[in-house]
């Protein structure tokens, strides 16, 4: 149920209203996976949730605390309480942000910390008061999944009743063909009912949803666009996005993964994001430049694509991001701007000639990312581009990869390996006025040098043994 709570009053009363029987209290890891307990309503105290905060175990947590010193604390935000659309039993939803217990400041490891950080120090900067973003996250509905890896084997194995792959087997023969799942209807589209469903759940929760449909790829890819909303908010609203895609899946006894690209030679999934600056009510990217946008977005494009690779270690973080991020299949891996080629790392929409309408679309993040890092380090890389001046070049109007032109532009490193280096290199923009620590920066390398990388790396691969085994 969507509600408009401003205060821990009207937390409250929302309470009484409705008997609720359980307070559920939300907060985000360093690497985007919510967490989260429950508080029986009988135990429910104003001043302990909204201001004295809840104890919690921090070295439990991946990338918080060490065991030595992990006490810390949730503060609920009183916006962002919902009546949580998964839960059985009558719950109410709070989104927290953690702080340490002595010294009562804002752990600066806490994501949802940061993207209040960069919001405060957007609107420090007097450039503008507000960012709007608009991420289009896509993922795979299946219908079962299976993995395993030890030692001595590895193996993976997904099906969609829909997937191309089955049209061997007895059926209605309405099955999705490799890249041919772009805006087919029923029987082909298997999963309009179901992404109903997931729709009408945002909305209950207090999401504005624009629009649902089949992506390109067999095998349920899907994609439910958010309408633009400022920074925090949106952030927010990716969490809850995810946790109701997942759920209502699973009670149909379906699986969702937002992983960039399980399946091979389709598709992969991402999640472009539009952006723009506001102040005062009045849209900043809009004017006389390129494709009707304003000098201060052409910096703002500057800037991603200054930081591009760095970028990517916090937008595409996965060494799976890497399987998408390759040539064909729509990826956006070359470093240019264009108005309508979707190779292109930015695109500028055209389809509305409004000024309020005028955005940037980075197109390379996926939905494994952390949405609170995420849209905090664009934010940071564009304002660094508006600061400096920076200079995109010239757009990109050709087909980018016909013919011999690949050899004549820029792509994105090609590992997660490599954009980790690159933000070890290149991480200054991420620090200006103390939105991103060092210590989270030194630790998210750290540990997603040997969690992710290594993790793939150091394995064998099991089509490894099809070309080498008999060597």
């Amino acid at each position: 149920m969507a509600l408009s709570c401003s205060t821990p009053q009207d937390v409250t009363k929302v309470i009484e209203d409705n008997g609720l029987q359980f307070i559920d209290l939300k907060f985000t890891d360093l690497f985007g996976q919510w967490q989260h307990f429950s508080v029986p309503v009988d135990y429910y105290d104003e001043e302990d949730l909204f201001s004295a905060g809840l104890g919690f175990d921090g070295s439990s947590v991946r990338g918080f605390k060490s065991i030595e010193n992990s006490d810390m604390l949730l503060v609920c935000d009183p916006t962002t309480a919902f009546i949580d659309p998964v839960c059985a039993a009558p719950t109410l939803s709070l989104i927290a942000n953690v702080y340490d217990p002595l010294t009562r400041e804002a752990f600066d490891r806490d994501p949802r910390n940061v993207i209040r950080n960069a919001e405060a120090y957007l609107k420090s900067t007097g450039i503008a008061d507000v960012m709007y973003c608009g991420p289009e996250a896509e993922f795979f509905i299946f219908d079962t999944v299976r993995y395993e890896t030890s030692r001595y084997s590895a193996s993976y194995a997904v099906d969609s009743e829909e997937a191309a792959w089955n049209t061997g087997d007895w059926g209605p023969g309405h099955k999705m063909g490799h890249k041919q799942g772009y805006f087919p209807v029923s029987p082909f589209d298997a999963f309009q009912d179901l992404r109903s469903e997931m729709v009408n759940a945002m909305i209950d929760a207090g999401l504005k949803v624009e629009r649902h449909h089949h992506e390109v790829a067999t095998a349920g890819q899907t994609e439910i666009d958010l309408r633009f909303a400022p920074l925090i908010q949106m952030a927010d609203w990716m969490q809850i996005y995810k946790y109701i895609c997942k759920n209502v899946a699973a009670k149909h006894g379906k699986t969702v993964t937002f992983m960039p690209k399980p399946l091979f030679e389709d598709n992969g999934s991402g999640m472009h994001v539009h952006q723009s600056l506001w102040k005062d009510g009045k849209p900043l990217f809009a004017g006389d430049e390129y494709a009707g946008l304003s000098k201060m977005a052409i910096w703002y494009i500057g800037g991603i694509l200054k930081h591009i690779n760095s970028l990517l270690a916090i937008c595409a973080p996965t060494t799976n991001s890497y399987r998408r991020l390759v040539p064909g299949y729509e990826a956006p891996v070359v470093i240019a701007y264009s108005a309508r080629n979707r190779s292109a790392a930015c695109r500028i929409p055209v389809s509305s000639q409004s000024p309020k309408a005028k955005r940037v679309e980075f197109r390379c993040p996926d939905p494994a990312a952390n949405p609170y890092l995420a849209f905090s380090a664009m934010l940071m890389a564009g304002l660094d581009g508006i600061k400096n001046q920076i200079d995109p070049g010239n757009p990109s109007e050709i087909d980018l990869f016909e013919g011999e032109t690949i050899k004549h532009v820029r792509t994105v490193e090609g590992s997660l390996e490599k954009v980790l280096d690159a933000l070890e290199a290149d991480h200054d923009y991420l620090t200006a006025g103390g939105v991103f620590s060092e210590g989270l920066i030194e630790n998210y390398i750290s540990i997603k040098r040997v969690a992710d990388a290594d993790a793939v790396r150091l394995r064998p691969h099991p089509h490894e043994f099809v070309m080498y085994y008999g060597v």
